[in-house]
């Protein structure tokens, strides 16, 4: 396994996160959609791809903040495990699958019971198979919650977590501080975007209860940053006293020393969404953890090679540290 050589060519941090999403030729991949109904009555969209046997570990993929199972990251994932025989299966958050969500409530960095839910449906499928998930952003840190919630209980057998962001309220303040808030208003505008979308399918299906639990969070216009959506959206759809509450509940950064299974975690120090001094120190994680930080790779970055060649670190690292675990 040779070293992570960040692309010279793609200098900083904001380079490699932008790199990706902008300009990688997207992987064209046949995929099968299954439908998780929820126990409230939601549901989440599952797109599986490889090998359907269950002789092989199970990868599941968890996608960041506005994304999906069509982000380039977890195509890319899904495409290199695969050929080296494995299956996988990339969760949509709620509302994230092209297809609003039933209920007022979406999804958000602490949605642990939704994976819970996913983890336990795919065991009970096949209890035999060994499961491996790996999150990336809000994803990452959405498993590493759920892990340290699960301890030794955790139907996992291994993790991986990708450019974590370990203090939500830390990330909210980053994210507003130079060329960062240029994602940030992207984010806003996706998340706004996503509420207003409920609130005409509501209103256009009758869903009176749903629609006056969205209409209840008042006007939607002048937000501009995470504090205020998290503050006046996310907050009282899913049971928070206020953003801070939810930053104080939600972040990963509290749970790391419970997680019981093989973890790894792949961070960059010129993340431009995460603070330097976000990141965890050593004593804080437990001993199952492999903490990899590197000087540069963006944001879900991590490109190597030439302008000509570009390879993605993420696609060599994880699923060689999953066959690793196999192996142990």
């Amino acid at each position: 396994m040779t070293a992570f050589r960040p692309a010279k060519w793609l200098p900083g941090g904001h380079l490699p996160t932008l790199y990706g999403p902008l300009c990688r030729t997207t992987p064209s991949l046949d995929r099968r959609r299954e439908r998780l109904t929820l126990v409230d009555g939601d549901f989440l969209d599952l797109d599986w791809y490889g090998p359907e046997t269950s002789d092989q570990p199970c990868v599941i993929l968890l996608h960041g903040l506005t994304g999906s199972s069509d982000s380039l990251y977890i195509l890319g994932q899904q495409s290199a495990l695969a050929a080296m025989g494995w299956p996988s299966v990339a969760v949509n958050w709620r509302g994230c699958s092209g297809e609003p969500n039933h209920l007022a409530r979406g999804y958000h960095s602490g949605a642990s019971e939704d994976l819970a839910e996913v983890i336990a449906h795919l065991h009970a499928a096949d209890p035999d198979r060994r499961l491996h998930a790996a999150g990336y952003s809000l994803g990452g840190n959405v498993l590493l919650k759920y892990l340290g919630e699960r301890g030794d209980k955790s139907l996992l057998q291994a993790a991986a977590a990708v450019s974590v962001p370990f203090r939500l309220d830390q990330c909210a303040d980053r994210l507003q501080l130079g060329f960062s808030r240029v994602y940030q208003a992207r984010f806003m505008r996706d998340m706004l975007a996503y509420v207003r979308n409920k609130q005409r399918l509501f209103a256009h299906q009758g869903r009176d209860a749903e629609h006056a639990s969205l209409a209840a969070l008042g006007s939607l216009e002048g937000m501009d940053s995470f504090w205020d959506f998290d503050d006046r959206v996310t907050a009282p759809l899913h049971g928070y006293a206020s953003a801070e509450d939810y930053y104080r509940r939600c972040s990963s950064r509290f749970f790391l020393g419970t997680i019981s299974i093989p973890t790894l975690i792949v961070q960059a120090l010129n993340d431009p969404f995460v603070y330097a001094h976000s990141l965890p120190e050593q004593s804080e994680l437990s001993s199952s953890t492999r903490f990899e930080l590197h000087a540069g790779g963006g944001h879900v970055g991590f490109v190597e090679g030439s302008p000509f060649n570009p390879r993605f670190y993420l696609e060599r690292r994880l699923p060689q540290w999953f066959a690793e675990q196999g192996r142990a």
